[in-house]
């Protein structure tokens, strides 16, 4: 037991400081690679990086393993780590994250074309190495994988204090919200933590079950079943299937069309169209569009290895999306800083559904704002999303009814984007009491004696509850609350009007000032005293000059209205 227990703290302190030391070193290179030198980063040949202007440079790919790439500790294959720096120049429009996101998913198509992406912000790490396994529990489920197109993991932080004074969980979005849209047809995507469907990028459409083509309860209810019988449904299904087809973004070849050359198509006019929709569509790269149509992941067996490099550079040149359909109906949407809630909202109208996951162990996690500043420039941004994507064609109000959107599905994306607006209507009601203690006026009208009376026996009921209660428990009242409260009603209930708003009005700014009082970037002491007097002289201020108070009303106070009294 002695020898376990000292060998035991001897493994403790080695690895104590070696995680020291390997911090100094991370902290090290950090600090170096914040220093930028004036001549510009080298390469280790000694030639320029070409990368020094990060608004103006060349595509780049560095492979740092590719097919024999090197083995872990138990000898399994590691999987291939490439570094991708699109092309930049002045003058094109490069969407900022969306036009990222599009061009890995071109590179990783040419060179690995893996079936399934994992989308993770630069700010998360993993903190569940069993998350991707979850994912796939859901994207290989021979039910609902082939109609899933993402499975998304809650956010969750690291950094944020006991009280939570800038609101990072977001409870109420990942705990409650997303949870119920889970039951319809999905959360929305949230940028982060999010594993993909290739196909479902591409703009394919999942392949639904007859149940699936059936209309939904609300069309059934309002309009009625189209036909009776079996043979009535089925040429319902069957129209349905055709107008599919018809209205399809799935290009008119599959794979095993290309791999037997299109046999049954004599028309070489018919393959030439056909090839210039996909390129169209997806670009003028044959191995891009070849490997669009691996349903199941990996490169085209009629591939050239030697030309996947030189492939994957004009994939993500600057030119390459002109004229095509990435950001538009396929890859991540362009259009709204938020372009995460318009991409799940493309794949969700054509009949795609999605997954929410929340593993006991959280399978991401990220930092948190620090500060009030950075929250509410976070919150700033996702406002200005949602009110872009409100003016845009993509609103949920009125785009995708031809497709199969789910109407509570719908309702959930039109809250998400109308919610800035109830700001205004919030600010309305928070400046209310305010301006009924400023203005001796409440905002409830005055109401009849009939009415009056209703309440006054409600609550005169209700204090006799409390009375008798005290009474028979043998507890007396005391005297003289009871006369101070009975004989001086015209002067306590204003007063307590009077507290409970101005107890409401602080309430609603508590948070404020947990925000300001924060650790981090913490007010100075000389700033919050200076605030309170100046707070106290001008209260005292305006009490006396009481601006709200007629020159007659306040003449007559004072006895020198003359004949006006």
């Amino acid at each position: 037991y002695t020898n376990f227990t000292v060998f035991d703290i001897t493994n403790h302190f080695v690895s104590q400081r070696e995680y020291e030391e390997f911090k100094v070193r991370i902290n090290a290179l950090v600090a170096k690679a914040q220093k930028t030198p004036e001549e510009g980063w080298t390469m280790q040949d000694g030639t320029p990086w070409p990368g020094n202007n990060p608004r103006d440079h060349p595509g780049m790919i560095q492979v740092f393993l590719g097919h024999s790439g090197g083995l872990d500790t138990d000898g399994n294959e590691l999987p291939r780590l490439v570094y991708v720096s699109r092309e930049k120049r002045p003058g094109f429009q490069h969407h900022k994250k969306a036009g990222a996101m599009n061009a890995l998913i071109r590179v990783s198509a040419v060179l690995t074309n893996g079936a399934y992406l994992l989308n993770v912000d630069c700010d998360h790490y993993f903190n569940n190495s069993k998350a991707l396994k979850e994912a796939m529990c859901f994207m290989m489920d021979p039910a609902y994988g082939k109609k899933t197109c993402y499975v998304q993991f809650p956010q969750r932080f690291d950094g944020i204090d006991l009280h939570d004074r800038y609101a990072n969980r977001n409870i109420v979005f990942f705990d409650i919200n997303l949870k119920g849209l889970d039951g319809i047809q999905g959360p929305v995507y949230v940028g982060t933590g999010c594993c993909f469907n290739r196909q479902a990028l591409y703009g394919y459409d999942p392949v639904l079950t007859e149940e699936d083509l059936e209309p939904n309860i609300i069309f059934k209810s309002c309009c009625g079943s189209r036909k009776k019988g079996k043979n009535g449904n089925k040429k319902y299904i069957d129209k349905k299937r055709a107008v599919k087809r018809t209205e399809s973004t799935i290009p008119i070849f599959n794979m095993e069309d290309i791999e037997e050359g299109v046999e049954g198509y004599d028309d070489e006019r018919l393959l030439l169209l056909s090839q210039k929709s996909l390129e169209k569509r997806f670009g003028q790269s044959p191995v891009f569009i070849a490997a669009t149509f691996m349903e199941q992941g990996g490169i085209p067996p009629s591939t050239n290895p030697a030309t996947l490099l030189k492939e994957a550079i004009h994939v993500i040149s600057c030119g390459y999306e002109d004229k095509t359909e990435w950001g538009k109906e396929i890859g991540w949407i362009y259009g709204s800083v938020t372009e995460d809630i318009l991409t799940g909202f493309k794949m969700h109208a054509r009949g795609w559904i999605s997954i929410y996951c929340m593993p006991p162990r959280p399978a991401f996690k990220g930092s948190a704002p620090i500060n009030l500043s950075d929250r509410l420039n976070q919150v700033l941004r996702w406002a200005l999303g949602s009110i872009e994507i409100l003016l845009s064609r993509h609103c949920p109000l009125w785009y995708g009814y031809n497709g199969r959107l789910k109407p509570l599905e719908r309702l959930a994306y039109i809250n998400t984007i109308v919610y800035p607006l109830t700001s205004i209507p919030l600010i309305a009601y928070c400046m209310l009491p305010a301006f009924c203690l400023l203005t001796n006026k409440f905002i409830i009208p005055e109401i009849s004696n009939f009415a009056s009376m209703w309440f006054i026996l409600l609550f005169v009921s209700i204090a006799a509850t409390g009375i008798l209660e005290l009474r028979w428990s043998g507890v007396s009242i005391v005297a003289g609350v009871s006369y101070a409260i009975n004989s001086g009603y015209q002067s306590w209930g204003p007063l307590f009007g009077k507290l409970f708003f101005a107890i409401w009005v602080i309430a609603h700014l508590y948070p404020f000032l947990k925000g300001l009082l924060g650790r981090q970037n913490r007010t100075p002491t000389i700033v919050i005293v200076w605030s309170i007097l100046l707070a106290s002289i001008f209260s005292l201020l305006w009490v006396r000059i009481d601006p709200f108070i007629s020159s007659s009303a306040r003449a007559a106070a004072n006895g020198q209205c003359g004949i006006n009294c």
